[in-house]
């Protein structure tokens, strides 16, 4: 059915009586001493072009889409679409997640992208600002992390930390005797050592981010629309690699959009397709034949991304020294933060496989809490025995199978769909150094401020894990 020069997709049987009628109304409306009104309202719908097109309106997928603007050699020069099924962000992981900021990687790309985020957090005005609208108060909050090691991962911790501060991170060692004078209400015992931020860590309004990119690139002309990508169009070409094997090379010509609460769709012609789909990417990756190929071969190799569930409990502590403020917790083991104190993992502990949370909704099992989570707390903080839980969420995050790292950059077969996902709980605050790096693979050919290529794809195939120790 063909719409003021647009394409949509075939509306069903049961939709028939109310086109009818409509019809019938369009007929009366050219009658003579009518008013002519033919064509309707496409507003709603995409561009039919767009240079690029970004799969998830995140704050990944809208980091991308800044540094695509921001980087462009002439203004208006590059036509970006965000594709987003969500529109109200109310099961999107940034707005669900706790906002935490931490150098303390064993990586030393993952430390240059959370510093790099850190400037660009406190100097968010200067990237974001928009003339017509009021400063972003992100109510950074500067404080450092805490981790604590046994005798067992002492010599790891040492060895991350002489790598973070390699790479600028300010961090430093601290003794039992010295994590128990500066914190005296933790208890110390099986503590060997403990690592502490000092600088460039602490909390953040993930929404205020989300909300002041979404506002600065629609400022640089980025176009939005509310759907659901539902098919890629694309041609293939086979060749021999060096190895003798046969590949089929893929590019893909055109994205189908179905429109929100509608059968209709909208066919987009792009030369460039952003997987930033975030728990979803790999339906995304799946979509475009990535993964559907004979098993152990590079056309057979799936994203290893999958949607997990985290909690996320804020309680209140009426016992102890300075620590009757509301506090937060969540599952990826015995994390909290509050005003004052600031963010810290004790024990460095994630959920095992069978303690993982249940992704098939967003409920909150209020026993997880009780039976994983604050055994653990109240070992590491006594005073924490006596605390209440005051309100829960939860949300998704991406959690790549494989090594638990992100996935930036082109694939090797589909070449040109770029990936910025799977970071496993990390990607908010790596977000503006990630949107930075896939702007610049695809405006540069290669990464230019930050090397991200163990990020690559291509790893996946290869079996060449790019392990992070420090996951939280």
């Amino acid at each position: 059915v063909a719409h003021a020069g647009r394409t949509v997709g075939r509306l069903g049987e049961g939709d028939w009586d109310g086109k009818v009628s409509e019809i019938k109304k369009k007929i009366k409306s050219i009658l003579p001493g009518t008013s002519c009104d033919l064509l309707p309202d496409t507003s709603h719908l995409p561009p039919e072009h767009s240079d690029v097109v970004i799969v998830g309106g995140g704050v990944l997928g809208l980091s991308v889409a800044y540094w695509l603007k921001k980087l462009e050699s002439r203004r208006g020069g590059i036509r970006v679409l965000v594709v987003e099924q969500d529109y109200t962000y109310s099961q999107a992981s940034t707005g669900l997640s706790v906002g935490g900021i931490c150098q303390q990687f064993s990586l030393p790309e993952n430390i240059q992208l959370s510093l790099f985020s850190a400037s660009f957090l406190r100097n968010i005005n200067e990237y974001l600002a928009v003339t017509s609208a009021p400063p972003l108060d992100l109510r950074f909050n500067p404080s450092g992390y805490l981790l604590l090691a046994s005798e067992k991962d002492a010599a790891a911790m040492e060895s991350n930390v002489k790598v973070q501060k390699q790479e600028g991170a300010k961090v430093c060692l601290m003794s039992p005797d010295q994590l128990r004078n500066k914190f005296p209400w933790i208890n110390t015992e099986g503590v060997a050592l403990a690592s502490y931020g000092m600088e460039n860590e602490g909390w953040f309004d993930p929404w205020c981010l989300l909300q002041g990119l979404r506002q600065k690139v629609e400022s640089m002309g980025v176009f939005f629309c509310q759907g659901e990508v539902t098919r890629f169009v694309s041609s293939s070409q086979r060749m021999l690699t060096t190895d003798d094997e046969m590949v089929i090379l893929k590019r893909i010509h055109e994205v189908h959009v179905k429109m929100d609460h509608s059968l209709e769709y909208q066919p987009v012609e792009c030369a460039i397709v952003i997987n930033a789909a975030g728990a979803w990417s790999a339906q995304i990756a799946a979509l475009a034949g990535i993964g559907k190929g004979p098993p152990g071969t590079l056309q057979g190799t799936k994203l290893p991304v999958e949607p997990r569930k985290r909690y996320v409990y804020v309680w209140h502590c009426p016992q102890g020294p300075g620590l009757e403020t509301p506090l937060v917790a969540d599952t990826s083991g015995a994390y909290f933060r509050r005003e004052g104190l600031g963010s810290n993992y004790l024990g460095g502990r994630s959920p095992t496989e069978e303690e993982e949370p249940d992704p098939a909704n967003l409920e909150v099992d209020h026993d997880f809490f009780q039976e994983k989570v604050w055994p653990h707390l109240a070992l590491r903080v006594p005073a924490f025995e006596t605390l209440k839980v005051q309100t829960a969420w939860a949300g998704y995050y991406d959690y790549n199978t494989f090594d638990q790292n992100g996935v930036v950059g082109p694939h090797p077969l589909v070449v040109n769909m770029y990936f910025a996902t799977g970071f496993s709980g990390h990607g908010l605050q790596q977000a503006p150094g990630v949107g930075r790096a896939v702007a610049e693979m695809i405006l540069e050919g290669s990464f230019q401020t930050i090397d991200l290529s163990p990020f690559l794809f291509n790893r996946f195939y290869l079996g060449e894990k790019t392990q992070e120790n420090n996951i939280m």
